[in-house]
C-alpha cells in the first residue's frame, strides 16, 4: 500500500511539473550586441559595472542552455528601429529622445543583432513590433503568450532598471506570474541593480537566482 501511494505521488508530481513547464517561458530582453558586445554603443557608453554585466552574460548562457534542454518555451525580445527612427515620432524626452540621439538599435546593423552565444535557434519565438521600454509595447508578445497558454514568465537581459523592470511591471498588470532572474540581468551599476531588487520587484513579482531557476 505504501509503495502504491509513493508511486502515485511521484507520478502526480511529475505531471504537475510538466504542466508548469508547459505554461512557462524564458524571456530574453535585449540580449543584443548593443549591450553585450564590447563594441556595443550601450556597453561602451552606459555600462559602469562591467564585471556585473559579464557575470550576467555567463548566467544568461546557463539559463538558456537549461531551458533548451528542458523544453521550456524561449522568447527573444529585441529592439530594432527603421532608419530615422520614425516609430519614436520625434520624441522630446525619455527613451524616445535618447535612442535616436545615441543611434542605437538600427535595423539590420551590428548593434541590433543578437549576441553570438545567445542567438535564437529554430523554433524559438522572436518578438516583432516592439517600440517601447516594455517588451509588450507595440509587439506581438502578449498575443503569443496567451495563444500558447503561457502563465509564468522568467525574465533575463537588459537593463534591469529600464526595460527589464518595464516588462516586469507590464507583465504583472496583464496577469502573468513573473520572475526576474537577478544575476542574469544587469543595470548600469550596482546601486541601480540593488534598488530594483530590494524596492521594486516585490510589487510586481519575485526574483530568483540562476541557481534557483536551474534547480527548479
Amino acid at each position: 500500500m505504501r509503495t502504491t501511494v509513493l508511486i502515485l505521488l511521484f507520478l502526480n508530481m511529475n505531471y504537475l511539473q510538466g504542466q508548469t513547464k508547459e505554461k512557462s517561458a524564458l524571456i530574453l530582453i535585449e540580449t543584443q550586441n548593443e549591450w553585450m558586445h564590447t563594441e556595443g554603443k550601450l556597453y561602451q557608453a552606459l555600462v559602469q559595472d562591467k564585471e556585473m554585466l559579464h557575470n550576467s552574460i555567463t548566467n544568461i548562457e546557463k539559463v538558456l542552455d537549461y531551458a533548451r534542454k528542458n523544453d521550456i518555451e524561449i522568447i527573444h525580445v529585441g529592439l530594432r528601429f527603421q532608419k530615422g527612427y520614425p516609430e519614436l515620432a520625434n520624441g522630446k524626452s525619455g527613451l524616445r529622445k535618447a535612442i535616436p540621439k545615441a543611434g542605437t538599435f538600427p535595423i539590420e546593423e551590428f548593434g541590433s543583432q543578437f549576441y553570438e552565444t545567445v542567438k535564437p535557434m529554430d523554433g524559438e519565438f522572436v518578438v516583432t513590433g516592439r517600440v517601447g521600454a516594455s517588451g509588450f509595447t507595440g509587439s506581438n508578445l502578449d498575443v503569443y503568450l496567451r495563444n500558447n497558454k503561457i502563465e509564468n514568465l522568467y525574465l533575463v537581459g537588459y537593463a534591469t532598471h529600464v526595460c527589464v523592470e518595464s516588462t516586469l511591471r507590464d507583465a504583472h498588470e496583464k496577469g502573468y506570474n513573473t520572475f526576474l532572474i537577478s544575476d542574469a540581468t544587469s543595470a548600469f551599476n550596482r546601486m541601480q541593480q540593488d534598488y530594483v531588487l530590494s524596492e521594486v520587484v516585490h510589487h510586481f513579482g519575485e526574483y530568483i537566482s540562476t541557481k534557483e531557476f536551474i534547480n527548479e
